[in-house]
C-alpha cells in the first residue's frame, strides 16, 4: 500500500517495489505490505491437517438423505468434508449408503455420517451407533443432544489407543463433531466423558477398561460446532453472541483439564453469504458448516418442486414448527413458511396433543377439521397405517400405544410430521402445501445473492461451487475489511462478491 504525499492512502496490486533513485523525489510513500491470503487459510489449520482436507469448510447433515451420497462423496473429491444425513432413515438404508461411501471414497477419511438424540427411540440410537462402529466411519456429527447417552459416548470413545506418534499419545478410532448451540451442552462435550456412563458400558462389554481410561483424559469431542439460527432443530440464537461464549468456555476447559490437542470450534446456522461466512471466521470459527442453502445443489435429495420454493424464499420466509422426533417433549424445528401450510397444520396437532388425552376425547368439530384438512384421513385410518410402521420400525412403540391412548395419539400426529418431510423429499404433487423443509434464514441471503449469477441456474448449483463461492468470497470480504483498517477506501462492491464458475 502506498500513497503520494497529501493523498489518502492507495493500494499498488502485484508487480515490483522499486527504491527511487539516489537524488530523485519520490513519487509515494510506501505505508506497507499486505500478503496474499486464500480460502484455505481461513480458519484453524489444525482442523486442515486433522480432518485431511485442504477447506475448513462443512456441508452438514441435513436429514432424511438429503444430505446424500453424491454430496459427501462430491465434497470428499473437492477437499473439504460433508456429512450424511442418517437422521430419520432406518438402519438398513444407512447401512446402504455407508457401504456406498466406503466404495466410493476407499482411499479417503474426509467424510462422516450422522448421528441424531433419538430420545423417542433410544434402541435406534443404539443400534445406528453398533453400524458406525463396526464400519469404522472416520468422522461422525452428533446433533440435537441435551444430555449425553451412552450411545453417543461410545461413539466417541470406542478404539481409543496409545499411539506415540499422535499428538498428546492418544488416537481416537473416528472423529467425532458435536453440534450444539447452549455452553451447558457444549461444556458436557468439551469434557471428558461421565465416569459413569463410562462405568455402564464397561460392564456392558461395550467398551474396554483401557479405553475407558483413556477417555478421561480427553474431551468426548474435539470438534464443537456452535449451531446458531438454523434450519432444523434450533434455539434461533445469534452466532454472534453464542459463539464467543463457547469459545470461552472452550478455552477455560482445555486450561482445566490440561488436554493437550486444540480443541476447534466451529460455526453453523445463518451462513448464506460470503458476508456471513467471512463474519463467522472473524468471530473465530475454527471451520463453517452449511445445511439449509445445500438443499438448492444438484446433489441435495430434495424433490424440484421443493427446491422450487426454497429458490423464492426470502429472509422472513421462516416458522417453527413441532419436530416429529421430539413431538411430545415440545422441541420445535425451523421451517420454510412461503408456499406451505405446513407449520401452522403442525401447531394444530401439537395444540390438540396438548389439551387432550386421547383421540376419543378430541371434540367433533375439532377432529373433523383435522382428519379433512391436515391428515386426509380419519384418526382410524392414520393409527393402522402408523402401526404397521412401527411394528416394522420398533414393535415396543405400539405395544406401548395399545397400553397408552396419549402415546398413540401422538403416534399418529408425528406420523403427519414425518410423512410431510417424506412428500418434500419425493415430490408429492397432492400434497405441496403439507411439505416440511427444514430452512432457515440463510435461504433469503443466498438467494438474494445468487441471483443473476451462475448458482441462480438449477444445473450449475453443486454443492461444491457453493462452497467454493462461499470460501472464495470470504476470503474477498475479509481482504476488503484487512484494507480498510489500513484507512484505504474500499469501495462497497469489495464486500459483495459476485459468484462465478469455479474448478
Amino acid at each position: 500500500m502506498h500513497s503520494r504525499a497529501g493523498y489518502e492512502p492507495g493500494v499498488g496490486l502485484g508487480g515490483r517495489l522499486l527504491t527511487p533513485a539516489a537524488g530523485a523525489e519520490p513519487g509515494y510513500e510506501l505505508l506497507g505490505t499486505l500478503p496474499a491470503l486464500y480460502p484455505e487459510w481461513l480458519g484453524d489449520r489444525s482442523f486442515n491437517r486433522t480432518h485431511g482436507v485442504r477447506f475448513p469448510y462443512v456441508a452438514g447433515e441435513m436429514a432424511n438423505g438429503i444430505a446424500t451420497v453424491a454430496s459427501v462423496v462430491a465434497m470428499a473429491r473437492a477437499q473439504m468434508l460433508g456429512f450424511f444425513g442418517a437422521a430419520g432413515l432406518a438402519l438398513p438404508a444407512v447401512e446402504r449408503a455407508v457401504q456406498e461411501l466406503r466404495r466410493s471414497l476407499p482411499d479417503r477419511d474426509n467424510w462422516g455420517v450422522n448421528l441424531i438424540h433419538s430420545p423417542a427411540e433410544p434402541g435406534h440410537e443404539e443400534r445406528l451407533v453398533d453400524l458406525l462402529v463396526r464400519a469404522a466411519v472416520p468422522k461422525v456429527s452428533a446433533s440435537a443432544y441435551l444430555e449425553l447417552t451412552p450411545a453417543v459416548v461410545r461413539c466417541a470413545v470406542a478404539g481409543l489407543r496409545l499411539d506415540a506418534g499422535a499428538d498428546g499419545g492418544i488416537a481416537r478410532a473416528r472423529q467425532l463433531f458435536a453440534k450444539v448451540s447452549r455452553p451447558e451442552v457444549a461444556e458436557k462435550f468439551l469434557s471428558p466423558a461421565p465416569p459413569e456412563i463410562l462405568r455402564r458400558l464397561v460392564e456392558r462389554g461395550q467398551l474396554t477398561r483401557d479405553e475407558a481410561d483413556l477417555a478421561a483424559r480427553v474431551p468426548l469431542a474435539e470438534d464443537v460446532t456452535v449451531e446458531a439460527d438454523s434450519g432444523g432443530h434450533t434455539d434461533n440464537r445469534p452466532l454472534a453472541v453464542v459463539l464467543p461464549v463457547i469459545r470461552a468456555l472452550r478455552d477455560e476447559l482445555q486450561r482445566r483439564n490440561g488436554y493437550s490437542r486444540p480443541i476447534r470450534i466451529g460455526a453453523a446456522g445463518g451462513l448464506g453469504d460470503p458476508a456471513g461466512v467471512a463474519a463467522a471466521f472473524a468471530a473465530g470459527a475454527a471451520y463453517v458448516v452449511t445445511g439449509t442453502i445445500n438443499q438448492l445443489s444438484r446433489e441435495a435429495g430434495l424433490s424440484d418442486a421443493a427446491k422450487g420454493l426454497l429458490a423464492q424464499a426470502d429472509l422472513a420466509d421462516v416458522a417453527m414448527a413441532p419436530a416429529a422426533d421430539m413431538f411430545e417433549y415440545g422441541i420445535k424445528v425451523q421451517v420454510l413458511r412461503r408456499g406451505t401450510l405446513f407449520a401452522a397444520r403442525a401447531s394444530q396437532l401439537y395444540e390438540t396433543y396438548l389439551a387432550h388425552r386421547s383421540l376419543a376425547d378430541i371434540p367433533d368439530a375439532t377432529r373433523e377439521r383435522l382428519e379433512k384438512d391436515v391428515l386426509r384421513a380419519t384418526f382410524e385410518d392414520c393409527w393402522e397405517q402408523t402401526r404397521q410402521f412401527w411394528l416394522d420400525r420398533d414393535p415396543r412403540e405400539v405395544d406401548r400405544a395399545e397400553q397408552d391412548p396419549r402415546h398413540r395419539m401422538a403416534l399418529v400426529f408425528r406420523s403427519y410430521l414425518g410423512l410431510s418431510s417424506r412428500w418434500a423429499i419425493t415430490g408429492e404433487p397432492t400434497r405441496l402445501t403439507d411439505y416440511q423443509i427444514w430452512c432457515g434464514p440463510a435461504i433469503g441471503a443466498f438467494n438474494r445473492w445468487a441471483a443473476g449469477s451462475p448458482l441462480a441456474q438449477p444445473a450449475r448449483r453443486t454443492v461444491v461451487q457453493i462452497a467454493l463461492n462461499l470460501l472464495e468470497g470470504a476470503a474477498m470480504v475479509t481482504r476488503a475489511h484487512q484494507l480498510r483498517c489500513y484507512g484505504v477506501p474500499v469501495p462497497a462492491e469489495a464486500f459483495a462478491p459476485r459468484p462465478r464458475l469455479l474448478s
